[in-house]
Parts: C-alpha cells; sequence; structure tokens
C-alpha cells in the first residue's frame, strides 16, 4: 500500500532532505547536499523566493517506509506575469517503482489542479537558480553541487507517465591546456584595445559585493530570451549572496568592464566540493567544514558555476579575455580540469565559448512536461 502525505513539520522536512542518501548511500556519483542548506531553500520563513511563489511537499510511503519525495511549486511571476499556468515539480525522488512515482506526480498535479494550472513540468527548483533539470546522460559522472543526480530509471518512468521533452541542458568536461595558447593572448590584447576594456579582479569577498546586483542584472539580462526564464528579484538576489559567497573564492572572478566602468561580462567559477561534500555527507559541523576549506585550497577541478555576457558583446571576442585570464589562475592553482554548469541546448552562444579547447559533452539533463 503507498500513501502520499504531505509534510509540515521540521523532523518531516529532514527526512524529506535526506532520503536521497540513503537511496544512493553506495552509489560513487552522487553528492548529498549540506542539510541546513536544504532546509533554508524549503523552508518558507528562510526563503523570500516564498514573496512569489508557493509550494507543498510530500513523501511517499510503503509499508510505513520512505519510498520517495517531490515537492509541487507555483511562480506566480511565471503563472501570472507570464502567463504559463505552469505548477513546477521538483526535488523527485524514489525507489524504482512506477507506482511509487506515479502516486507522488499525481500529488504534484492535485496541487496544481487546485491553483488552477494547465500542466506540471520539471524536476525544476522556485527559479532559474535553482537546480534544475532530470539526468538523462552520465548517470557514471561525477554530480556537482549545483545540479540534482539521478539514477537511470527515471527518466523512464516519466516516459512511461506520458511525459513529452521538456527543456534539455548539457554540461561539458574542460580539459585546461598547460600553456595558456598564444593567440588566445592576441585576441584577448586586440579585443581590449578595440572596444575600450578592462579587467577587473578580486582580493577579498568584501571586495566582490558592492559588485554583485550588477553581476545579477547582467545574467537576467543574458538568460532573458530562453524559455525557461525568469527574472531574478532583488530580494532573491540577496539571499543568493548569503548562500554561495562563503563559497567562493576571489580569485576566480573575473569582471570584464567597458570604459564607463559597466560589467559587460563575468564569470564565476569555484574549486569543485563534489568529493569533498560527499566526505561532509551533509553535515558542515562539527568537522565537515574542514573538507571544505581543503577543496577552496587543494583542486584540480573547478566549476564553472556563472557566466554572463551583455548580448551587445556576446559575438565580440569578450570571454576570450575571461578565459585568458582564468587559464593563468587555474595553471597556478593546479587546476587541470573544468566542467560546466547546465547550459540550454539551444544557448548556442554559450556553448560556442568551448569549441577551441579540449572539450567533451559528458551530461545532458531535461525535464518533463504534462498537460492535466
Amino acid at each position: 500500500m503507498i500513501s502520499v502525505e504531505e509534510i509540515h513539520n521540521k523532523k518531516d522536512f529532514i527526512q524529506f532532505i535526506t532520503f536521497p542518501n540513503e537511496l544512493y548511500r553506495n552509489n560513487p556519483y552522487y553528492v548529498p547536499p549540506i542539510i541546513k542548506e536544504e532546509l533554508t531553500a524549503i523552508t518558507q520563513k528562510d526563503n523570500p523566493v516564498y514573496q512569489n511563489a508557493k509550494a507543498a511537499f510530500f513523501l511517499a510511503k510503503k509499508d510505513g517506509k520512505i519510498v520517495g519525495r517531490i515537492a509541487a511549486i507555483v511562480n506566480f511571476l511565471e503563472t501570472k506575469e507570464q502567463n504559463k499556468p505552469k505548477v513546477r515539480f521538483g526535488w523527485l525522488d524514489m525507489i524504482d517503482d512506477i507506482a511509487v512515482t506515479k502516486a507522488l506526480i499525481n500529488a504534484a498535479i492535485d496541487f496544481g489542479k487546485k491553483h488552477h494550472l494547465k500542466y506540471i513540468e520539471g524536476p525544476v527548483g522556485f527559479s532559474q537558480m535553482d537546480k534544475a533539470g532530470m539526468l538523462t546522460q552520465g548517470f557514471e559522472e561525477l554530480n556537482t553541487m549545483i545540479t540534482w543526480y539521478n539514477a537511470a530509471y527515471y527518466p523512464k518512468h516519466m516516459k512511461t507517465l506520458g511525459f513529452e521533452d521538456g527543456a534539455t541542458w548539457v554540461e561539458y568536461r574542460i580539459q585546461i591546456p598547460e600553456s595558456i595558447r598564444p593567440k588566445v593572448v592576441k585576441v584577448s590584447e586586440i579585443i581590449k584595445k578595440r572596444y575600450g576594456l578592462r579587467l577587473l579582479k578580486f582580493k577579498s569577498t568584501k571586495e566582490i559585493i558592492p559588485h554583485v546586483n550588477k553581476m545579477f542584472d547582467l545574467l537576467n539580462k543574458t538568460y532573458s530570451s530562453l524559455q525557461t526564464f525568469v527574472p531574478i528579484q532583488q530580494y532573491q538576489i540577496e539571499h543568493y549572496k548569503k548562500k554561495y559567497i562563503p563559497f567562493v573564492n576571489p580569485k576566480y572572478i573575473t569582471c570584464v568592464t567597458d570604459s564607463n566602468g559597466e560589467i559587460v561580462a563575468f564569470s564565476i567559477v569555484m574549486p569543485s566540493f563534489s568529493k569533498a561534500l560527499q566526505k561532509v555527507n551533509g553535515k558542515l559541523f562539527p568537522f565537515g567544514f574542514l573538507h571544505i576549506l581543503k577543496a577552496q585550497r587543494i583542486n584540480d577541478t573547478a566549476a564553472f558555476y556563472l557566466i554572463g555576457v551583455d548580448p551587445e558583446y556576446q559575438n565580440k571576442g569578450v570571454v576570450a579575455l575571461i578565459f585568458k585570464e582564468m587559464n593563468e589562475v587555474f595553471l597556478a592553482n593546479g587546476i587541470k580540469k573544468v566542467e560546466t554548469n547546465p547550459e540550454l541546448i539551444e544557448n548556442k552562444a554559450i556553448q560556442a565559448l568551448w569549441k577551441d579547447y579540449d572539450s567533451v559533452q559528458h551530461k545532458q539533463r531535461q525535464t518533463f512536461r504534462k498537460y492535466f
């Protein structure tokens, strides 16, 4: 007998968060999230996104044992201002039992019907700044801290339940050359002189803070034409500052400004925390944070977390400046490979950034959509 119940208390929320840890206990590719951060993300009093969203969280049980979870989300900026009658689902995890998956999806659909919506799509979070997409390729690749991991049976379940393909993202692994190519250096200098551009580097976290709002403004500008876009609100920006700035190493951030000092491109790269988070297993204290600190200092892998380029500069070689600077940082800090964050498959402008490098697409993920 399968039962699905909406949860409301902290004990149930912790079970909701930690269920995948049990499900993937012996899986070497799964990366556990930090429990406290996950609690903050889904708790209404802690996450300002609830100013324009509503969510319900469900646990599925079979014979009294937890066998699945799902979140159902309504983003009112999306449903009202963008006129997309969509209920989002996220945090979907379950055992390999189609009956469990169906029961979880039906709970999310019922939540959507209560809000007079017409279709369901996911897995996604509250906005495009959250994790998105179900893994469809790359099940034997180490997961990252900014994506969900899932087993190969997940997308099979979605197809069995009559879902159609939604958005698709691709991810790349890039090998860092042992020296900076002369062509990159030459192009960088030409671009700087031609457009009057300057590089902005940081020595401390404190120096970054005054520029974060402009970076998010540029993100909104960069991705506004993409199908999953929902504008990032100011209160969300403040939330993400608190959430991610502690993980950022200032030397891994590069900004490009124009002659007026306005940011026209930037990249935020972080050392990979995947292996450290596996050791932490969801808890930073009492000693888990030591693994994070070590990963910040000693690492051979980095991850492109965010990259934004003003549309007016996307075809002007500006990214060459960023790559040259980051290449120098990588070489100085022993970084041998970089993973990109998920990029929408139609976002050819971003994918073109990797064409001159030794890169391979090693993961793919997508959303699934169904009308009801």
